[in-house]
């Protein structure tokens, strides 16, 4: 594994078994998860997918980052951060954190922070298309 710990932008389903798998280690104590999927709603509207793209081929560097910032932050033992791209549908997992560290204070907190900078760096185009046809889209 990285420094960063395992980044992913996969077309393929997460399995949040296999990544927890991979981030423990023996001197972790908990391994803190946050599992992302699409909902019915949003906006109001019903949705009928949402699609993400990486475009330019910088959201790794995204999820890496913000790697980065959380072993800066907190003693974690490892950290995964896998995001799914392409058209998903509602209850798909989109988003993935898990970090493993010695204490839960540490894995809750820094999990926490990994899902809030996802969401502040936004490092893929997302469209959401609702069952009246409308569409929103989102991106840096």
């Amino acid at each position: 594994m990285s420094d960063s710990g395992v980044i992913e932008i996969t077309h393929k389903p997460i399995s949040p078994e296999r990544v927890i798998s991979q981030v423990k280690t023996d001197g972790s104590g908990c391994v803190a998860t946050y599992v992302g999927l699409i909902r019915d709603l949003s906006q109001g509207k019903t949705v009928a997918s949402v699609e993400y793209e990486d475009a330019r081929g910088t959201a790794a560097d995204g999820l890496k980052t913000i790697a980065g910032e959380i072993r800066q932050k907190w003693p974690v033992e490892n950290i995964a951060i896998c995001h799914r791209v392409g058209k998903l549908k509602v209850g798909d997992i989109n988003f993935l954190v898990a970090v493993a560290s010695a204490h839960r204070q540490e894995g809750l907190a820094a999990c926490g922070y990994a899902v809030d900078r996802f969401k502040e760096l936004l490092p893929t185009k997302k469209t959401e298309t609702y069952t009246d046809g409308s569409t929103s889209v989102t991106s840096q």
